[in-house]
């Protein structure tokens, strides 16, 4: 025997305060709200994607070290990566980049060069953590 199952015509919209002893309700609130978070992840992503490849391009080196550099300047300006990859690819438009990032920018683009290089990647002018004289 086949069994069907109707839903109310607004099932989508239950509300977590309405149905606080219903552990089913809850749990579908609780994936709507993860499905919600993975759609604006799933948003930024071309824009980070695009990101990387220009750095990929102007600072030869692969995918893995251009991810972390824009990772390096979203940690340095207390940004999201999309905000740093728009930001990016607005200055590679013509806009001019803003203060902090054009200095994240500029420290993140020295540790690379210093790893890809071996060496310690703090700038001159910070302490570099090695036994000095």
């Amino acid at each position: 025997m086949h069994r069907t199952t109707t839903l109310p015509e607004h099932w989508w919209d239950l509300r977590a305060e309405a149905v606080a002893g219903n552990a089913a309700v809850q749990d579908v609130v609780a994936l709507r709200a993860e499905i919600d978070q993975l759609r604006r992840a799933l948003a930024g992503r071309p824009v980070i994607d695009q990101a990387c490849g220009m750095v990929m391009v102007l600072a030869p080196c692969p995918r893995g070290p251009a991810r972390n550099l824009l990772v390096d300047m979203e940690r340095q300006c207390n940004t999201t990566l999309p905000v740093v990859s728009s930001a990016m690819i607005a200055a590679w438009e013509g806009e001019p980049l803003p203060p902090l990032m054009q200095r994240a920018l500029r420290h993140a683009l020295r540790r690379l060069y210093a790893e890809d290089r071996g060496y310690d990647s703090a700038p001159a002018d910070e302490p570099s953590g090695r036994g000095g004289p």
